[in-house]
C-alpha cells in the first residue's frame, strides 16, 4: 500500500486540496475528551445526524472501524484570510473543502470500495438526515468528521508530519481517507 499512496496523494491534489500527507493509522489516538466536546454541541448537530455522535456509534465502535485500516491519506484545504474577521473566506474555504472531499471520495471509493472517509463537520449528503427515525439513506457515501471519531486533528497531522497551521492569516480544514 505505501507505494500506491503517492499516486493517491496526486489524485487528492487534482481534486483541489492544498496539502496532502500519508497517514499511518497506527499513529491515531482515539480520545474521549474530543468526543466529549461533541456533546457540548457548539456545531448544533450533535444527536441530529447518523454521521455524528451518538449516531455514528460509541467511541469503542468508532475505534474498531478505524483499526481495520493500516494506511490513509490526510487532505487539507487552506484559505488565505484578509483579516481575522474575514468570515466570507472562512465560509468559502469550508465549502471548498467539502467539495474537494466529495470529489476525492467518489474517486477513491471506485478504487477502494471499503475506504473510510472522515471530513470536517458532519455529513452533508442529505438536506435533512433521517436520524434517528430511519436508517441512513446513503450509508456507503456518508462520512463522519474526524472529531466525531475522537481524533484530535492537530495531533493526527503532527504525528504524520503534515503541518496543521500554515501561518498568520490562514485557515485550514482537514479530512482523511482510510484505505483498505
Amino acid at each position: 500500500m505505501p507505494d500506491q499512496l503517492e499516486k493517491i496523494k496526486e489524485i487528492a491534489l487534482d481534486c483541489g486540496f492544498s496539502h496532502t500527507g500519508i497517514l499511518n493509522v497506527d499513529t491515531i489516538k482515539v480520545r474521549t475528551e474530543v468526543r466529549d466536546a461533541c456533546a457540548v454541541n457548539k456545531c448544533g448537530i450533535y444527536n441530529k445526524k447518523w454521521s455524528c455522535p451518538p449516531g455514528c456509534g460509541t467511541l469503542d465502535e468508532c475505534e474498531a472501524r478505524i483499526r481495520k485500516f493500516k494506511w490513509g491519506i490526510l487532505v487539507q484545504t487552506t484559505g488565505i484570510l484578509e483579516d481575522s474577521l474575514d468570515y466570507e473566506t472562512m465560509e468559502q474555504t469550508g465549502k471548498d473543502h467539502g467539495q474537494h472531499m466529495q470529489a476525492f471520495a467518489e474517486k477513491i471509493r471506485k478504487l477502494y470500495p471499503s475506504s473510510m472517509v472522515m471530513g470536517s463537520g458532519g455529513c452533508r449528503i442529505c438536506e435533512t438526515c433521517a436520524f434517528p427515525d430511519e436508517p441512513c439513506r446513503f450509508p456507503q457515501e456518508m462520512n463522519s468528521s474526524m472529531e466525531a471519531y475522537g481524533l484530535l486533528v492537530s495531533d493526527v497531522c503532527q504525528d504524520n508530519k503534515l503541518p496543521y497551521y500554515y501561518g498568520n492569516g490562514t485557515l485550514t480544514y482537514t479530512g482523511c481517507v482510510l484505505l483498505e
